[in-house]
């Protein structure tokens, strides 16, 4: 068989849902028996997901007999008298897993769904309601009061003095990014330096354009700005707020040399400050774009981490010449991001709404963190090393023995629980770099918090 027809619902864990979906087409007859399935490869490019997906809801169907796997033959239906209600584990020293625990998903770009200000919203939306303005085609930048209101705040919580007419709305930071690759390229732009690891949606975005990347390392303290000016471009894309996703906090000297190189290379840096509103120990720290005047900074940020990831408003701030080409190529192209959704942000601002939101989850992400931290430390004491505690909303788990991401996120899932590998942030992974996991926090209770890392101190203790 080279195709099964499955629809994946994609809120919900997708290993599950092909799970059920062929054990039920097993159960119903509709796989018989010695039928071929496809292979790990075949059926992750058909649903368009990983293999670890595929290859973890297989593996689940193995354990419990309803398939076989055959030497490099593949997977084979078993027979349907044969199965029983026993299941074999996984791996070796795992228990079985014919029913998994219920899933407690460190996810991380959710937020915190119940500490969502739905009333205040709800408010805001139908007041907007019944203004005309809705009922028409938006400013192709984004409605002028969304974008005043965001620069205002900018000046008072990133210490950067703009205009409100160098500012664009888009539905995503890629989208952005996609249209800021269009304008480089017309710039002679042919390569962006990118931190490494770092952030894969852009690497992705600037590839798809045709421009090369070259992966600068990450310290301690942010990108190695030793290798950057080692590199050939004069464009850098960073996250010197809260490094994507290591952490790093770039020093404000090493801020001020990063100017001085896109200064020397008549170049740009692309700043992205998606989460600056969630540091634990200081207040944030001002943005690179507020350090000088004009500075040759792209500014880049998102309501998605803040306040919600399915709203789909982020933002640009382009320096007045590239803010002159982007008038002169995107006037006659539609904004992508919903009016309703722009003006309805615009007001809940207005309204101060939007600072208390960011105050009080600041505050439930920072006893999340802790509740965290205290668990993992609690649990693993120094078999692993937590990196990234002081802000964002999530921390990676570096795990002191040579035992494969994948083998660690396996796992995980078998006990019920989902981990992210974090080597998809690299361009070109090393043999020697540790394994080392993404756990995000933000949309569990302390209490799911604390039963994931009991699950996760089963699964890795084996």
């Amino acid at each position: 068989m080279k195709e099964l027809l499955i629809h994946l619902d994609h809120n919900r864990p997708k290993y599950i849902q092909i799970y059920h979906s062929i054990r039920s087409l097993i159960e119903e007859g509709e796989l018989q028996e010695h039928t071929a399935l496809p292979s790990i490869r075949q059926l992750a490019e058909q649903l368009g997901v990983s293999r670890n997906t595929t290859l973890t809801a297989y593996e689940q169907l193995l354990a419990e007999g309803y398939i076989r796997s055959e030497a490099k033959k593949g997977y084979y239906v078993e027979p349907v008298e044969e199965l029983g209600t026993d299941t074999t584990p996984i791996g070796k020293g795992l228990p079985p897993a014919a029913d998994l625990p219920s899933l407690i998903d460190f996810r991380i770009g959710s937020v915190d769904r119940e500490s969502f200000p739905l009333h205040q919203w709800r408010k805001c939306a139908n007041a907007i309601l019944h203004r005309p303005g809705i009922y028409t085609y938006g400013h192709y930048q984004g409605e002028p009061e969304l974008r005043q209101q965001i620069i205002a705040y900018l000046l008072q919580s990133r210490g950067i003095r703009a205009t409100a007419d160098r500012l664009i709305i888009g539905s995503g930071t890629q989208q952005l990014l996609l249209h800021l690759s269009i304008l480089l390229k017309r710039n002679g732009c042919t390569s962006v330096a990118v931190e490494e690891p770092g952030y894969d949606g852009a690497r992705t975005i600037f590839h798809m354009q045709g421009l090369q990347t070259e992966p600068i390392p990450v310290t301690s303290r942010g990108i190695d700005l030793l290798q950057l000016r080692k590199s050939v471009s004069n464009i850098a894309y960073v996250t010197p707020s809260h490094q994507f996703p290591i952490g790093a906090v770039l020093p404000v000297s090493e801020r001020h040399q990063l100017l001085k190189w896109a200064e020397e290379r008549q170049g740009y840096i692309i700043e992205d400050d998606y989460d600056s509103e969630f540091r634990y120990r200081h207040q944030p720290i001002p943005a690179l774009a507020s350090l000088q005047q004009d500075a040759p900074v792209i500014y880049l940020s998102t309501f998605s981490k803040a306040f919600l990831p399915s709203i789909r408003l982020s933002y640009m701030l382009l320096p007045p010449g590239l803010m002159e080409q982007y008038a002169q190529t995107f006037t006659f192209v539609e904004q992508s991001s919903s009016a309703l959704h722009q003006q309805t942000m615009a007001y809940f601002m207005e309204q101060g709404y939007w600072d208390s939101h960011v105050r009080r989850m600041r505050a439930i992400y920072r006893r999340k963190m802790h509740v965290l931290v205290m668990a993992l430390q609690e649990a693993f004491g120094e078999e692993i090393r937590i990196i990234g505690t002081h802000s964002g909303l999530y921390i990676l788990v570096e795990i002191q023995h040579p035992v494969p991401e994948e083998e660690l996120i396996r796992q995980a899932l078998h006990h019920g629980v989902q981990v992210y590998p974090t080597n998809r942030y690299y361009s070109a992974p090393t043999a020697a770099q540790r394994p080392t996991v993404q756990l995000g926090f933000s949309n569990l209770t302390p209490e799911q918090i604390l039963t994931g890392v009991r699950l996760l101190r089963q699964a890795w203790t084996q």
